[in-house]
């Protein structure tokens, strides 16, 4: 799912392409994408676009006479630019968005179709689709920390809800944790106040290196690789692979369509977090250290 980085490249290079520019139309090849029914999404056409905003994981098209346009991508959907009157894709397309500049295609791969547009009228329209979720580049750590411990939830589960934070999903809070040396497991109300400090840090550090590298990745383009997965990234998506610090085997917990991946010498003291997937199988078998796991891969 495109994240706080990945949204924030995607405004800025649509804030270049439609920004004082008017939408002359909108055409769906999904009827199931609008989720809303008044305005009407014909309310919004010959109107021009005066602002881009981001809501969590959502980007956001304001128009004049206080109308947004509001897309969530979920995990398969993007975005992409191409010339005006561009073609919907036939299998993956979902709506195109014709400016006079060009067009802006709603494509989402995959079976499970959940990507979703809101056409809202007003501010207070607008503040209904809101998590209500914390900008963490924007508050110090004390601000931070009394969110944190509002309720107790593992670290994994409280950065990537989004009532809580804003825009911090599944990728960048690996990456985050990480960077922060702390275990996913971790429940937020045994935080200390260094530890806090020290994952607001580690927040702010990952979420602006990411923000730079897209920006210059992209450059004057647009952004056609958005994905969970990167080159350069320490442990998301690198089961298996070696910790860029330690260079111990990255390890992973399986839960619902998700993971966590982590460094358990970096992060959890050498301790392997039970996998749903395979602990409860192994039972007594399941290694409990990184050490246990090793040794095992050493007799086999």
């Amino acid at each position: 799912m495109p994240e706080l980085p990945d949204i924030t490249i995607y405004l800025e290079c649509l804030e270049r392409r439609v920004l004082g520019v008017k939408l002359e139309g909108i055409r769906q090849a999904n009827p199931f994408l609008l989720r809303t029914v008044e305005p009407k999404l014909q309310d919004v056409f010959g109107r021009t676009v005066t602002a881009l905003r981001r809501i969590g994981k959502r980007v956001v098209l304001e128009l004049e006479g206080s109308f947004f346009l509001v897309l969530h991508l979920m995990v398969a959907g993007r975005l992409h630019w191409k010339a005006p009157g561009a073609k919907i894709p036939g299998r993956i397309g979902h709506a195109a968005f014709d400016f006079a500049t060009g067009t802006l295609l709603l494509t989402e791969a995959g079976t499970k179709k959940k990507a979703s547009l809101h056409c809202i009228k007003g501010m207070d329209g607008l503040g209904s689709i809101d998590p209500g979720g914390m900008e963490v580049l924007s508050v110090g750590a004390d601000e931070f920390g009394d969110q944190l411990r509002k309720e107790n939830h593992t670290l994994k589960r409280a950065l990537t809800d989004s009532r809580l934070f804003s825009g911090i999903g599944n990728s960048y809070s690996d990456e985050i944790l990480h960077h922060a040396g702390l275990s996913p497991l971790k429940q937020t109300h045994k935080m200390d106040n260094e530890e806090i400090a020290r994952l607001h840090a580690s927040i702010r550090f990952i979420m602006q290196l990411w923000i730079d590298r897209l920006r210059k990745e992209t450059g004057e383009g647009f952004p056609e690789k958005v994905t969970a997965f990167r080159e350069g990234m320490a442990v998301h998506g690198r089961y298996k692979k070696p910790c860029p610090v330690c260079g111990t085997s990255v390890q992973r917990i399986a839960y619902a369509e998700n993971e966590c991946n982590y460094c358990p010498r970096c992060q959890t003291e050498g301790r392997l977090l039970a996998d749903r997937a395979f602990s409860r199988l192994l039972k007594d078998d399941w290694p409990r250290t990184i050490q246990e796991l090793e040794e095992q891969k050493v007799r086999f």
